[in-house]
C-alpha cells in the first residue's frame, strides 16, 4: 500500500456489497480525507457478471475471477457470504498480507479464531463491525472502549426479522404464520426463514460478540439456541397482561468459570430499554462493572445501513495501514469455556393445558414444589371444550420465582407424565 493509493478488492455485489461500491466510488475523495490515501476499487468479484443489481459500477470491474483481483489488492472487503470460498479467499489474502474486511457472520461465529490466528501470524488487519447488528456499532466499543472495564453481561436483539415478527403479533394480536408472511413479503425474511426464526442467525451473532465480551474463543456450536416458531398469539397476549414483551434475545455473561452463551425467547418488562425496540431494529445492552449499563441501538440490517458498518471497519485500517500502525491484535487471552444452561438462574413463565377437575391444582403445584421450584404466580387463562378428552379442559400460566434450569427441566419433565396435564404449551424465560 502506498500512501497515495489504497488498492480495494470487493467480493460480492449483492445488496451490500453494491452499497460498498456506491460509497467507494461517491465517496471517493472525501475518504481519501479521511485515510490519508486515496481509495481506489481495481475490481468488484461476483458469480455472473449480468446480474442486476442495486448500484451498477463501472462495467470494468465486474470480475468472475476472484483470486486474482485478491492479488492485486491492498485490502479485500469479503461480502460474500457462506463458509465456502470465502474462508478460503480470506486465508488467501491474508496469508499475502492484505487486510480483510468481512460481514460474514456465518463464517466468522464458525472459524473466527483461525482467521484471526492468520491475520496475526501474517501481520495483515481482520476485520468484522458488519458481521453483527448491522449498522450498530457494537464490536468496536467491546473491543477498544471497554478493553479497560470487566463486561459481566451482554444481551440483545440481534434479529431484525424476529423483531419486527414479535413486535406485530404484541401491537395487533396476530398469529405466528400471519406476520411470518408479512415478514417475507417486506422482505425482512427469506423464503426459508429458518436462519430467523429458529435462532441460528442470532446465535452466530452471539458466538462473536461473546468472544470480544470475554476474551475467549467462541464458536456458534457454543451457543444454546431456541427460537421463536413455537411463540403463539396467546403467549404474546399472556404476556402483555402481566406487564412484558416476548423478544428473541442473545445473552451472554459469565457462568462462574465460564460463560453461558443463549439464544432464545424471553419475557423483558416493557418499563426496560429492549421493551421498546421495534419493527425491524437491534439493539444490543451492555453491562459492566464500571462503565455500568450501556445500550446500542439501530437498524440491524439493510443494504446501506451495514455497508455503513463495513466502510468504518475499511477507513480505520486503511488509516491505521498509512500510518504504519500495528494490526488489532487477538485478544482471546482468557480461554473461558462455555457452560451448560444446567445453572442459568431465572425465572420462567409455564403454560399448561391440564383437565378442569377438583385437584389439578394442587397436584401442579405439588410437583413444582417437588423438585424445589417456587411459583411467584398461577392463573386459569380460559376453558373450552376439547375435542379428543372428555369434558372441559384449562390452560393455566405460572410463574415461577428464580430458579436453575435443571430444575425447571425435571419438573416439565415430570409435569408431562401426569394424566391430567395435556400438553405444556409453552416455557419462556422472563428477563428482568
Amino acid at each position: 500500500m502506498t500512501e497515495s493509493t489504497i488498492k480495494v478488492a470487493l467480493l460480492g455485489a449483492g445488496t451490500v456489497g453494491s452499497q460498498v461500491a456506491r460509497i467507494l466510488t461517491e465517496d471517493r475523495d472525501e475518504l481519501a480525507q479521511r485515510i490519508g490515501g486515496t481509495p481506489e476499487l481495481i475490481g468488484i468479484a461476483v458469480r455472473s457478471v449480468d446480474t442486476p443489481r442495486d448500484y451498477k459500477a463501472a462495467d470494468a470491474l465486474y470480475t468472475t475471477d476472484a483470486e486474482s483481483l485478491i492479488d492485486r489488492a491492498d485490502v479485500v472487503i469479503e461480502l460474500t457470504g457462506g463458509l465456502e470460498p470465502a474462508k478460503t479467499r480470506i486465508l488467501h489474502a491474508l496469508a499475502a498480507v492484505k487486510h480483510v474486511v468481512s460481514g460474514n457472520k456465518a463464517l466468522i461465529a464458525a472459524h473466527g479464531a483461525e482467521l484471526m490466528t492468520a491475520a496475526r501470524q501474517s501481520g495483515a488487519q481482520f476485520s468484522f463491525e458488519a458481521a453483527v447488528a448491522g449498522a450498530i456499532p457494537i464490536l468496536r466499543p467491546l473491543r477498544d472502549s471497554l478493553a479497560g472495564d470487566h463486561i459481566t453481561r451482554v444481551l440483545g436483539i440481534m434479529n431484525g426479522t424476529t423483531n419486527f415478527m414479535l413486535d406485530a403479533m404484541d401491537a395487533r394480536g396476530a398469529d405466528f404464520d400471519e406476520v411470518l408472511a408479512e415478514a417475507q413479503r417486506l422482505g425482512y425474511a427469506e423464503a426459508d426463514p429458518t436462519a430467523d426464526v429458529e435462532g441460528h442467525d442470532a446465535a452466530a451473532k452471539a458466538a462473536i460478540v461473546a468472544s470480544l465480551a470475554f476474551h475467549s474463543e467462541f464458536h456458534i456450536d457454543d451457543v444454546h439456541c431456541t427460537g421463536i416458531s413455537d411463540i403463539t398469539a396467546d403467549d404474546v397476549t399472556a404476556a402483555a397482561n402481566d406487564g412484558y414483551v416476548i423478544k428473541l434475545l442473545s445473552v451472554c455473561e459469565r457462568d462462574g468459570e465460564g460463560v453461558n452463551i443463549r439464544v432464545n425467547p424471553a419475557l423483558i418488562p416493557r418499563s426496560h430499554p429492549l421493551a421498546s425496540v421495534h419493527d425491524a431494529y437491534n439493539a444490543v445492552f451492555v453491562e459492566s462493572r464500571d462503565a455500568g449499563e450501556l445500550m446500542f441501538y439501530g437498524p440491524g440490517a439493510g443494504g446501506a445501513p451495514t455497508a455503513s458498518a463495513v466502510m468504518g471497519d475499511f477507513v480505520s485500517l486503511a488509516r491505521r495501514s498509512v500510518l504504519g500502525g500495528p494490526g488489532v491484535p487477538d485478544y482471546s487471552y482468557l480461554g473461558l469455556a462455555a457452560t451448560s444452561l444446567s445453572n442459568v438462574v431465572s425465572r420462567y413463565t409455564v403454560g399448561l393445558e391440564v383437565r378442569d377437575q377438583l385437584g389439578v391444582l394442587a397436584k401442579i403445584a405439588n410437583v413444582f414444589a417437588e423438585h424445589g421450584v417456587s411459583i411467584e404466580t398461577m392463573h386459569q387463562a380460559k376453558h373450552r371444550e376439547r375435542e379428543d378428552t372428555a369434558g372441559d379442559h384449562a390452560t393455566i400460566r405460572i410463574v415461577t420465582h428464580k430458579t436453575s434450569n435443571e430444575d425447571l427441566r425435571s419438573t416439565i419433565a415430570e409435569l408431562t407424565s401426569l394424566p391430567t396435564v395435556y400438553n405444556v404449551t409453552s416455557v419462556i424465560q422472563v428477563e428482568g
